[in-house]
């Protein structure tokens, strides 16, 4: 992890590792905002398309002000962003960023639902959005949602009424938020659900509008208001001791692939609703007026109410087990309701106020934080009461489901632990994120069982029943299998546990760029989830490729050990492309996947299975210059991508950059996103341009036009906009076909712009100085044409390079054409320069 690049407070990382590792611990101050938020019966669901573009400040106020039931929709899990911490893009960032909400959710109180929906990348419209989704699929989503989570209330971050204005997937998630609204109350509309769920109806829709919808803060002044809620969001929690923008920031800071992290922020803030459809607030400014948010509200509710408003009101601080007796009671009234939706939530709720209250510490870990089909896995249990509470735990029921007797008063204060065994079944799937075990389409994921459909997480497999009675009334409390160990630098961890293949493997080069019919070696890495696994691997390869030997046996005593094996890969003559994938054959059964592993400090170590695979592309590809610089920005693999294709790549620091270490390179390479993301850069600039004028060769690669750290981006006047292209087969118009980048020394043709993934670049340059000369053209349907996606300039001896083409997305992809592009960007001069010195000599 690049930890320069997280950018938050460091009170939130401390708060946000322990969250990641540890259950969660309340203290009496946490307990008693849980009764609030128990006796407050209304919803809130809020609604937009990717993880960060929810109003922290928002749903954290819902929770903790208002205390109502807080969850929000994000359709996608923002596959198609860029990654500020690591490597991880497309699926992987996706699981990254899904726990990333799931953090924020933890901090700000709400609760996190999806849909199928793929974040397949930048959209422009709304209609483009829609088609590639599948509108019918993700509008069901929506609307199953509206029926599971049941919200009073729905609030859209984006405006449904501004197609065009703004990125395809926020203006569809409001249309899709607006068709559901009605829809969700209608026995004709995907009548399936009504299997697993009922009918709803929300009171009010809103849209969470503001200044930035209107273009300034001085045309919002001017706007009628007359329609809209005024919410002072800045409000301050004395049990916190923060303020809910406090809250909010520390929220929005667990988004930090995406360079969220954020100061902690105080004071008075305001935020608008604008109602759009539902029943009228007849000039009140309560969004849940007219809506019945008391116990009153289900049939039987008073009494359970009169209880828990007592508990609420006359809470004791000091020894909150003193109201067990009362919250059991209303926990035996609550399970007489008829209303099943207030039933299971509010059980759910109340069982943890109890657990908490008693001070019960509940906890199963297993003896590794994984383990295989068919095998006999030994967990630890510990019981614990921490009150004086008469509490007797009968049994347990483990995790094949097996009832075990125990009998054990559990006296306050005495710790009990025992060992039980389960076993794997042997038709257990391996636990991955669920969206990704079947391969979806370019806009959707495939998702079989319907049950899975919204959740964020893969359900655990594996839990254990720990059956008490407290005061004489049975209550069960459910406890996921865990992995909990310590690490001399880091203290006491945990992870999840997890079900994974017997065995795994991978290639170790996702992409193999092969510039001639030289053979090459690559490494298949095989990984045991069991001890004493035999044997043999293969790899299956295109046609007019060849791998040897054609099997290799594998044999590995211990689980989790790894054996490398070496094949040789021999390409064709001719340029050719395709992908290899290692087979391994284990006890008449064959295994194709990878199992990769994510490990950041702000969210829980996960694991995820994918199958192994790795393109194999042989190109006719020239070069020159031999040694490159690169500077990191944002994260990405193109400094690997070079070395695949020749170079020799080093990677600079910043407070490496000097004049004498600039000279043993033929170019400098400036990663994605680096002026936006590097503050040192600035003092290294001109040292930077100094080199180009030596005759060096300079390549920048895309920037956003916001938090530029430098006050020259290149050597001459340069300014960024925010076109871009989304197309990926938008058409390429070559404006200068005679310019050497397209020439030198690879002939760049049409056929260098096919294959491209996701999109053509993005934030190009609009304005430029007349020393730059702009290569291509290239535009989306219906757009004017944009010509900043590749500009050449001369200076000095050497060349200065801007281009806002998505490299770092197609060099991970093999894309042939962009390698031979990136080689001719990186040789450009070079010819002039050995000339020039043949003259010099």
């Amino acid at each position: 992890m690049q930890r320069a690049k997280l950018y938050f407070f460091i009170a939130v990382l401390t708060a946000s590792m322990a969250y990641a590792q540890k259950p969660k611990t309340s203290s009496s101050n946490a307990i008693y905002e849980s009764v609030q938020k128990l006796n407050f019966l209304g919803s809130v669901l809020y609604i937009a398309a990717h993880p960060d573009d929810e109003n922290t400040k928002l749903i954290s106020y819902m929770s903790n002000h208002v205390k109502a039931r807080t969850a929000y929709l994000s359709l996608t899990r923002g596959d198609g962003g860029q990654n500020l911490i690591g490597p991880e893009i497309r699926e992987l960032l996706g699981v990254i960023r899904t726990q990333e909400l799931l953090a924020a959710r933890r901090v700000d109180g709400g609760e996190q639902f999806f849909s199928r929906a793929n974040d397949f990348g930048y959209s422009k419209h709304p209609d483009e959005t829609l088609q590639i989704w599948n509108k019918n699929d993700v509008l069901s989503d929506v609307v199953l949602a509206i029926r599971q989570f049941k919200p009073d209330v729905i609030i859209n971050r984006f405006d449904h009424r501004t197609p065009g204005s703004t990125h395809g997937h926020h203006t569809s998630s409001a249309m899709l938020s607006m068709e559901a609204f009605d829809l969700a109350n209608s026995n004709t509309a995907y009548p399936n659900q009504l299997k697993q769920t009922s009918l709803w109806q929300p009171k009010r829709l809103f849209y969470n509008t503001s200044w930035w919808a209107y273009g300034s803060q001085e045309k919002f002044n001017k706007v009628n208001k007359s329609n809209m809620l005024k919410l002072d969001v800045g409000v301050y929690f004395p049990l916190k001791g923060l303020s809910n923008n406090e809250v909010a920031a520390q929220a929005r800071s667990q988004h930090l692939c995406q360079g969220f992290g954020r100061m902690l922020e105080r004071g008075s803030e305001t935020e608008y609703i604008e109602f759009l459809k539902g029943d009228p607030l007849n000039d009140s400014e309560n969004i849940f007026e007219g809506i019945d948010t008391t116990w009153s509200r289900i049939e039987g509710g008073k009494a359970i109410g009169d209880i828990l408003y007592a508990v609420e009101n006359n809470f004791n601080f000091t020894n909150p087990s003193q109201h067990l007796p009362q919250l059991i009671e209303a926990y035996k009234l609550l399970q007489n309701i008829e209303d099943d939706h207030f039933k299971i939530e509010k059980t759910k709720a109340l069982k943890a106020i109890i657990e908490k209250c008693a001070g019960l510490y509940l906890e199963v870990s297993a003896e590794n934080n994984w383990a295989t089909q068919n095998e006999t896995v030994k967990l630890n249990i510990e019981v614990l009461n921490r009150s004086n509470q008469q509490i007797t735990l009968e049994s347990i029921k483990n995790a094949n489901a097996i009832k075990i007797s125990k009998n054990i008063n559990l006296t306050e204060n005495e710790k009990f632990n025992f060992e039980e065994t389960f076993k794997i079944g042997s038709h257990q799937q391996p636990t991955t994120p669920y969206w990704l075990t079947k391969k979806g389409t370019l806009g959707m994921y495939q998702v079989d069982d319907s049950k899975q459909i919204g959740l964020a997480e893969t359900p655990r497999v594996y839990s254990v029943d720990f059956n008490l009675l407290i005061n004489n009334v049975p209550i069960t409390f459910t406890k996921n299998v865990i992995y909990r160990f310590s690490k001399p630098d880091k203290g006491e961890l945990y992870r999840p546990f997890e079900v994974i293949p017997e065995v795994t493997a991978k290639i170790t080069e996702k992409v193999i760029i092969l510039d001639s019919d030289k053979q090459h070696d690559i490494s298949v890495v095989v990984k045991a989830g069991r001890n004493n696994v035999e044997g043999s691997v293969e790899v299956s390869h295109p046609k007019d490729w060849n791998i040897y030997p054609k099997t290799q046996k594998v044999s590995i005593k211990n689980k989790g050990e790894e054996q490398t094996l070496v094949f040789t890969v021999i390409p064709p003559k001719n340029q050719s492309e395709g992908t290899i994938s290692p087979i391994v054959h284990v006890n008449d059964k064959d295994y194709t996947k990878e199992l990769i592993e994510i490990d950041y400090d702000h969210i829980p170590f996960q694991t995820v299975l994918l199958p192994s695979e790795s393109k194999v592309v042989r190109l006719d590809i020239k070069k020159k210059g031999e040694n490159i610089a690169y500077i990191q920005g944002a994260g990405d693999v193109v400094p690997e991508s070079l070395q695949q294709i020749g170079y020799n790549v080093r990677i600079l620091k910043p407070e490496e950059i000097n004049a004498e270490t600039l000279s043993l390179f033929d170019a400098v390479v400036v990663g994605i996103r680096a002026y936006n993301t590097v503050e040192d850069l600035k003092f290294k600039q001109q040292l930077l341009f100094d080199f180009v004028a030596q005759g060096g060769n300079m390549i920048v690669q895309y920037n956003t036009n916001r938090g530029i750290k430098v006050a020259n981006l290149a050597p001459y006047e340069l300014e960024l906009s925010r076109d871009r292209v989304t197309d990926e087969h938008a058409e390429v118009k070559f404006l200068a076909p005679e310019h050497p980048v397209l020439n030198y020394p690879n002939k760049i043709t049409q056929n260098d712009f096919k294959g491209w993934t996701q999109e053509r670049g993005l934030y190009f340059p609009n304005k430029w100085d007349n020393n730059f000369t702009p290569i291509l053209a290239m535009h989306d349907k219906g757009e004017s044409v944009k010509k900043g996606s590749l500009l050449v300039a001369k200076y000095g001896k050497g060349h200065f390079i801007y281009t806002g083409l998505s490299f770092f997305r197609e060099f991970p992809a093999g894309v042939s054409g962009a390698y031979r592009l990136f080689a001719n960007m990186l040789s450009i001069g070079k010819e002039d320069l050995k000339n020039e010195n043949k003259l010099n000599d």
